[in-house]
């Protein structure tokens, strides 16, 4: 066996360099961390090739001592932390002091640095074949610049592992991305070949941080997004989530930074996904922008080089906290929260915002009747009074005892008596409800019903244009909710099997299941521990007789070990609510009568989560009045 020895200083760095610079992109989050560290308001970053060529990040920062500068390329030198007691409460972005030292090793790095005490700047030059630090006086205002060149030169074997050209900088842009994202209050311009890709100004209003969201993650995203602010127990949760209607086919769109530091977390994405639960369609992910503020001293940042991941010192508090923080901001969307969205993505944004100013006033002149009668304007919450022929319709008030009758008939499973169709001759119409005749002064969100398309659908008229409803999927959705407020009034009641079920598992799942057991009493779940490897299962939650028991039990023991709690019993439950909710939902061909969509549109606008079936499709969507015009080419 070879004797052992130490490793020279540039073999360490470069091993060192392996963890930490993974490609360009590595190397330009390093910098803009240490930036940003520095108090940096603007961070200028430059890269050709994609970083490989260059890679020049220059700053407005404190900037760094000519004393210090040899001592900056040094491994394990760093200004921000100084003991232990430091390292558990770490409040930068950098911490490790080995970021310079490992890209020095692997390029040809040159420094510039000047404080606001030097009257002039200092350079240290760096090539990763020697490591001779060499300092030279410069021209550089208050700051500092880093200048990477040629990215892997002296180890060729790593440099043949890089992307093409076009797939590096696309690394690069995201990371920059993120890290403008994290700090609004600094500015951010991204150049590369030459040509200036992004260029963000300090955002420090409400407005402004929208506006930076918007074009680094997309208008769409912001059309669509719920604001969200909520603290607890020393911590809070801020930022934008997505709508369920903007779910995603990949998990692109998700960011999620912690005290300011973008981190992939397996206990934040399970939080997010637990809230998104039952309002996704198949396999999409859903879209966020989320900052957690929680006290240094509870959360880990010493457990990656690259310092993605964290431990929190109270992982099932913060993962409850997210999850009902996130549960809660779900439910209390309402139709009216889905309009900014639906309106934009169904004919732009700029057509949207002129409908907003014209429907804020009157009817444009290019929908008056064809007939030449003048229209009668629906908005401030008068609902029209004419039928299709523009004659007057009766009036009609639907009452609370219209949507009691209306669900007695859906719960006996009947079939109501059609009503009369309009007659477009003009002397019959359908009768449209009027706020005017309920006192009330405000158009609902989503409009008055007019008629029913083919016994599937609704439609109804507002303000900004046709909203058309799936009555069954909207119907499916309030059911769904009723029912799972009803459950919540009650304890989940567990039925005792007639022959208890053994279930074989791993000492550890035994064990769990010993000391879980008043949780999983609560779950409807009496487990008993009847030898080492062995479980005996006596009683499961009534509503779930029928389940797969031992899977049930198995996945629950996996979320204990994984989690240190489980929500499969409830998901469980609920996907079999579900399934009733969907069988007793509202059917295709059902004739409903006016006061009976009326109570439908009414009862979608007061239940959580209206906007998507049990499911996760939509339940409803509009058809602005500029479309309609540009379908029947109107105002050209």
């Amino acid at each position: 066996m070879p004797s052992i020895r130490l490793l020279s200083p540039r073999l360490a760095n470069q091993i060192a360099a392996g963890e930490v610079v993974e490609r360009p992109a590595s190397v330009v989050k390093e910098l803009v961390e240490n930036a940003l560290d520095a108090g940096s308001d603007r961070v200028d970053i430059e890269v050709e090739q994609g970083g490989v060529k260059l890679i020049r990040v220059r700053d407005d920062g404190s900037g760094i001592a000519e004393s210090d500068l040899p001592l900056a390329l040094s491994r394990h030198a760093t200004s921000k932390i100084v003991s232990l007691d430091d390292l558990e409460s770490v409040a930068s972005l950098g911490f490790r002091g080995e970021a310079l030292a490992s890209i020095s090793s692997v390029s040809r790095l040159t420094l510039t640095s000047r404080t606001q005490e030097q009257e002039a700047a200092s350079r240290v030059e760096v090539e990763g074949r020697d490591m001779d630090a060499r300092i030279s006086p410069a021209a550089h205002p208050v700051g500092t610049t880093v200048e990477v060149r040629d990215l892997f030169f002296n180890t060729p074997a790593r440099r043949k592992f890089l992307r093409a050209e076009k797939t590096e900088f696309n690394h690069v842009e995201e990371c920059v991305r993120r890290q403008a994202l994290s700090r609004f209050d600094a500015g951010f311009t991204l150049r590369h070949n030459q040509k200036v890709v992004q260029n963000l100004r300090p955002a420090e209003s409400m407005l402004d941080r929208e506006r930076r969201i918007g074009s680094l993650c997309g208008q769409k995203f912001i059309d669509n997004a719920v604001v969200i602010d909520a603290e607890a127990t020393g911590l809070r949760l801020w930022g934008w989530v997505a709508l369920p209607t903007f779910s995603r086919s990949q998990a692109d769109l998700q960011y999620f930074f912690v005290n300011g530091r973008v981190i992939r977390d397996r206990l934040v994405a399970h939080a997010v996904r637990q809230a998104y639960r039952d309002v996704l369609y198949n396999n999409r992910h859903p879209a966020f922008v989320l900052y957690l503020e929680v006290d240094p001293a509870t959360v880990d940042v010493n457990v990656h080089p690259t310092k993605h991941e964290v431990r929190f010192r109270d992982g099932r508090l913060v993962h409850d906290f997210i999850f009902r923080t996130l549960h809660k901001a779900l439910a209390d969307v309402r139709p009216d929260d889905h309009f900014r969205g639906a309106m934009a993505q169904s004919f732009g944004r700029e057509t949207a915002a002129q409908e907003g100013a014209q429907s804020a006033e009157t009817v444009p002149a290019q929908h008056q009747p064809w007939n030449g009668q003048p229209a009668v304007p629906s908005y401030g919450g008068q609902a029209p009074a004419a039928g299709f022929g523009g004659q007057a319709a009766p009036q009609q008030n639907w009452q609370a005892s219209d949507q009691m009758a209306f669900y007695q008939s859906l719960g006996g499973g009947g079939v109501s008596t059609p009503q009369e169709p309009a007659s477009f001759g003009g002397t019959a119409a359908m009768p449209l409800d009027q706020s005017a005749s309920t006192g009330s002064n405000e158009e609902p969100p989503l409009g008055y019903a007019i008629a029913q398309l083919h016994g599937i659908y609704v439609l109804a008229q507002g303000s900004a244009g046709m909203i058309v409803v799936d009555m069954h999927a909207a119907h499916e959705r309030i059911t769904y909710e009723r029912m799972k407020r009803a459950l919540a009034e009650q304890d989940l009641k567990s039925q005792p099997l007639l022959v208890p079920l053994s279930l074989a598992v791993s000492q550890k799942e035994a064990a769990l299941a010993e000391t879980h057991g008043e949780e999983l009493q609560q779950l409807g779940l009496q487990i008993e521990r009847i030898g080492p490897e062995t479980l005996a299962i006596r009683q499961v939650p009534a509503l779930l007789r029928g389940a797969d028991t031992e899977q049930l039990v198995r996945d629950v023991l996996s979320d204990l070990i994984e989690h240190g709690q489980s929500d499969r019993v409830e998901a469980v439950t609920h996907e079999l609510l579900g399934t009733m909710a969907c069988h007793g939902s509202v059917r295709a061909n059902r004739q409903l009568t006016i006061p009976e969509m009326n109570s439908l549109l009414r009862d979608m606008e007061a239940t959580e989560r209206s906007g998507q079936c049990n499911h996760g499709r939509p339940t409803w969507t509009i058809v602005t009045l500029a479309e309609l015009d540009k379908l029947f080419l109107r105002g050209r």
